[in-house]
């Protein structure tokens, strides 16, 4: 008989270290297993977090025998449960070893955690913003990852089911290929969408073009996103740093803005160049060489894989097919950089952005991601 598990609070710098490369340690066989930088872990994981001003936070660690065997985020996001007025209790960067007891032993804690302060629900797994890493792989658990994703194994499923959680939302990605010709006819349709609301598709030529727009992007996203399940918009704090981190790094080939003619963004559509290499061989760390992988491939002139990594409308002109005119810049821009292959971001099943990969374009179905939740008992 096993020994009992034993759930103790992060509570030194030392410790989140530990929680932080648990998972490097448990999947480092697991070939489609991305690591996480530990800056970036860090930064999201201690008070630099802006999103830590409307969420409350509390980091566990499971152990036996003086070994660590699992860890798990407790989050209570209140802009989230004000917005859809509800008293829920996120749980995220769940991971444990293949044993059912510690794994229970960690969502309990979380739901403890949450019972504590007057919560009624227990959901995730979720980070803090839609930006952060969600849903799990619930089929095909051994298709392409890459480093925007939460990486699971099936058994967090069987186990997560076992102790009587449900679906709450599903997600689904794609793969592509990036050089399929644009339709004749989407590039008619688009070339008349243009014309009759007077929308432009922006160049952006150097990197001092991208200024104007980066707080317009993250302003559609937030209008864009407010519909979708359990979305809070960023605040300003949010945006900056979301500014802060991405901006630098876009390859302008693949940020495709749509505006009208007063110059507002619409639409936009961003990909990066597959950065999982890179990811694995700085294996969590920037230093000494993890930077120059990392910005190898963010700089690279030759790539042929992309990652769809976030695209939106503004409310406003959804329905119009306007998410069609940036789609169709970055599939020509895709074709020039001799792209082979592109992997969408997880997407909820049914939206307006999801439909347009079965209906216009040859793609084929990758994996599909859910959210678990429950009452708390």
């Amino acid at each position: 008989m096993s020994n009992p598990v034993t759930i103790k609070p992060v509570t030194s710098r030392r410790d989140l270290k530990k929680f932080i490369k648990f998972p490097n340690e448990l999947f480092k066989n697991e070939p489609t297993y991305i690591p996480p930088l530990m800056m970036d872990e860090i930064g999201l994981l201690t008070k630099k977090n802006p999103s830590l001003e409307h969420c409350n936070l509390a980091l566990f660690m499971a152990y036996r025998d003086d070994k660590i065997v699992g860890r798990v985020a407790a989050i209570i996001n209140h802009k989230v449960n004000e917005v859809w007025k509800k008293k829920s209790v996120r749980f995220g960067w769940l991971d444990a070893i293949e044993d059912y007891e510690v794994f229970k032993a960690l969502v309990e804690t979380v739901e403890k955690y949450g019972k504590e302060k007057g919560m009624t629900e227990i959901e995730g797994p979720f980070g803090f913003t839609d930006m952060d890493k969600e849903c799990w792989a619930i089929d095909n658990f051994d298709a392409r990852q890459n480093m925007t994703l939460l990486f699971n194994p099936k058994y967090y499923v069987d186990f997560i089911e076992k102790m009587g959680f449900e679906i709450g939302c599903k997600w689904q990605q794609n793969k592509m290929p990036a050089s399929q010709p644009i339709p004749d006819k989407v590039q008619r349709l688009n070339g008349l969408i243009m014309e009759k609301y007077h929308l432009r598709a922006v160049q952006l030529k150097k990197r001092s073009d991208v200024k104007p727009y980066a707080h317009k992007l993250f302003e559609t996203y937030n209008h864009a996103f407010k519909d979708l399940y359990d979305f809070a918009p960023l605040s300003d704090k949010e945006i900056k740093t979301y500014i802060g981190q991405y901006i630098p790094f876009l390859n302008l080939k693949l940020a495709n803005l749509v505006v009208d003619e007063n110059d507002n963004l619409v639409a936009f559509g961003v990909a990066i160049p597959d950065l999982n290499a890179a990811y694995k061989k700085a294996n969590g760390r920037l230093f000494p060489f993890g930077w120059y992988h990392l910005i190898k491939s963010v700089y690279a002139k030759k790539f042929t894989t992309i990652d769809l990594l976030l695209n939106g409308v503004h409310p406003d002109w959804q329905k119009r097919g306007v998410h069609s005119i940036y789609y169709a810049e970055m599939n020509r821009n895709t074709i020039e950089l001799g792209v082979k292959d592109a992997y969408t971001n997880p997407q909820i099943i049914g939206n307006e952005a999801e439909k347009i990969w079965h209906t216009t374009y040859n793609t084929e179905m990758l994996m599909t991601r859910a959210i678990f939740k429950r009452k708390i008992q």
